[in-house]
């Protein structure tokens, strides 16, 4: 079975490194002849750390650049089973990239987009078989994320979602599926994640207080810290898309995160953050307080993705787990914490929100 990638930016590369090393005939491609010259040198460079600490043998990195193929086209990539696109996250970039493909290509080859904002259906808008197209979300750095999350559109073809769903999780991948919402699964569920750590911090609370409550409650990161590592302008690009998307109070775009990027403090990037250069401190008297507000507003919009069908409780833990490195996952925290308590959380701060955020705690019927 052959696998093709369009796109040898890191996540590309990333993807197409996954393939070439459980052992798949990989066909990879860019628009970028520097990005396609390059692409076996930077594999190289990524890999001879893990041989040097005896985490991958020499045979196995020599195995995995015998496997990738570079292209100089799309079109060279007729001959795989599956082809997936890591490119512009712009709609009309990828429609005309599986527009052409479609040109060249047989009626049953997959086309899989690695978009993490897009619409699918959108994507596979117009083409002679919507059928085949379906999302493969891998996240990032690819090569390390275990989750890909598995989208289908209403068109998609059933088959079409088995054979990519068994080809990536034969290359190692713990594959979830879920619908075609904005946000999929992680995006969407992480957003109070993060937007209930940056309602505290408008009410006066540290991001020391905030970002400490949570390792004390056993996390590896706290939301603020994870802003900063991940990008202030990255985080506010994908909230304020879902709020475009779905227009409700869970999706609030907070002036404190707008005017961290307004003052280009992105975090990791710019060497200052909402934390950074600083580590959180001892967790504050009400830590577990705290803890237990983010974790309700977690629980709350894994309640509403499912009350919108398409998606498992098991499936939504399990990507929350691996996509973001949570200790649990939200139905995981209802059963903690128990529903009552969840609920009357809820309830409590929607009693307090001011008026533009009182629905924001609003739970599914």
């Amino acid at each position: 079975m052959i696998i093709g990638v369009v796109g040898l930016g890191t996540m590309g590369l990333g993807i197409a490194q996954v393939f070439a090393a459980a052992g798949y005939k990989v066909l990879a491609t860019d628009a970028v002849e520097a990005a396609r010259a390059t692409a076996p040198t930077r594999l190289r460079a990524a890999l001879d750390p893990r041989v040097a600490k005896g985490a991958l043998s020499q045979d196995a990195l020599e195995a995995t650049l015998s496997n990738l193929h570079i292209v100089p086209t799309p079109q060279d990539l007729s001959p795989a089973a599956l082809i997936i696109e890591a490119i512009l996250e712009t709609l009309p970039a990828k429609q005309a990239l599986f527009t052409s493909l479609e040109a060249c290509i047989a009626p049953q080859t997959i086309l899989a987009t690695n978009t993490s904002s897009l619409s699918v259906a959108a994507i596979a808008q117009g083409l002679k078989h919507p059928e085949r197209v379906l999302g493969l979300h891998f996240f990032n750095p690819a090569p390390a994320m275990k989750l890909v999350e598995l989208v289908a559109h209403a068109g998609t073809n059933a088959a079409a979602l088995t054979l990519a769903g068994t080809l990536t999780q034969t290359a190692g991948k713990t594959v979830i599926p879920c619908p075609d919402r904005p946000g999929f699964i992680v995006n969407r569920c992480a957003r109070p994640f993060y937007g209930e750590a940056l309602a505290l911090l408008e009410e006066g609370r540290t991001p020391s207080d905030i970002d400490s409550s949570m390792l004390a409650a056993g996390y590896k990161i706290g939301p603020l810290s994870l802003i900063d590592l991940i990008g202030a302008d990255i985080n506010l690009a994908a909230t304020q898309g879902l709020q475009t998307a779905l227009n409700h109070p869970r999706y609030h775009v907070f002036d404190a995160l707008k005017a961290q990027v307004a003052a280009g403090h992105l975090g990791r990037k710019s060497g200052q953050g909402f934390l950074l250069p600083a580590q959180p401190g001892p967790p504050p008297p009400d830590a577990a307080v705290i803890a237990l507000r983010i974790e309700a507003t977690l629980a709350n919009e894994a309640a509403w993705l499912l009350a919108e069908g398409g998606v498992s409780a098991e499936g939504i833990d399990q990507a929350l787990k691996l996509g973001l490195n949570l200790p649990r996952g939200p139905f995981e925290i209802t059963a903690q914490h128990t529903a009552d308590k969840i609920t009357a959380t809820l309830a409590e701060l929607g009693s307090k929100a001011p008026a533009h955020l009182k629905s924001r705690y609003l739970q599914p019927a």
